[in-house]
């Protein structure tokens, strides 16, 4: 939605799918995202389902679903960690997948136990 308040980094290696063998997505993170449109939290000038389904496009995306390990594993996660339940859902699935997560949120990039980076 705001390509500019993305990392040079995240930029670099979303605009090339050469780059990288696969992108993940969690699948609590379309349910964060309509959950903060919900909220007045986040705004888009389109419908939140179209915007989900065009994001859902994007080449070498695959959707991660949130398995029973996944939702297990999201609630034993190395301390220490934040108890924001979609930020525990999501770090459980780079953790599962041995991924690289890529966000901004600082609590995440600091936390010791994923590979994360913005």
């Amino acid at each position: 939605m705001n390509p500019q308040k993305l990392s040079k980094n995240v930029k670099s290696l979303i605009s090339s799918p050469s780059k990288y063998e696969e992108l993940l997505l969690s699948a609590i993170s379309p349910w964060e995202f309509a959950k903060l449109i919900e909220k007045g939290r986040l705004a888009i000038s389109c419908d939140a389902g179209e915007w989900i389904s065009k994001a859902l496009k994007i080449p070498k995306l695959r959707l991660v679903p949130l398995s029973p390990s996944i939702a297990y594993h999201s609630t034993i996660l190395p301390k220490p960690f934040h108890d924001d339940p979609a930020d525990q859902m999501i770090v459980a699935t780079a953790r599962e997948e041995n991924a690289t997560l890529l966000t901004a949120d600082e609590r995440i990039l600091t936390y010791n136990h994923c590979r994360s980076t913005w």
